[in-house]
């Protein structure tokens, strides 16, 4: 998968090492079609990553949390295929967290 040219679909420029880092957090997820995709509709897939990306990588509190997964989920609604990599690095770039990560 070419994370890069899907995260290109929603922002103009892609920090390489922030992909990087978030590929390396995904890491074994990625192997199964399932857990490399989000749901937005799946409130216990959204409270996963609110509790865990959210809060444990990028820092953000509950309520920043639900902001940023609600702001994100917004802008890839178009997508059926939301790739957690795309999604957790447009978590990150809306958080203002995206230099943190590379």
């Amino acid at each position: 998968m070419d994370y890069k040219t899907d995260i290109t679909k929603y922002t103009d420029k892609v920090n390489d090492k922030a992909v990087d880092s978030v590929v390396k957090y995904c890491g074994i997820a990625l192997k199964s079609r399932d857990a490399s995709l989000v749901s937005c509709t799946d409130e216990a897939e959204v409270d996963r990553i609110r509790k865990g990306y959210a809060t444990k990588v990028l820092g953000l509190s509950a309520e920043e949390s639900d902001k940023v997964i609600k702001h994100v989920c917004e802008k890839m609604k178009a997508d059926r295929t939301k790739h957690r990599v795309t999604f957790y690095y447009l978590m990150a770039e809306a958080s203002g967290k995206l230099d943190t990560l590379a």
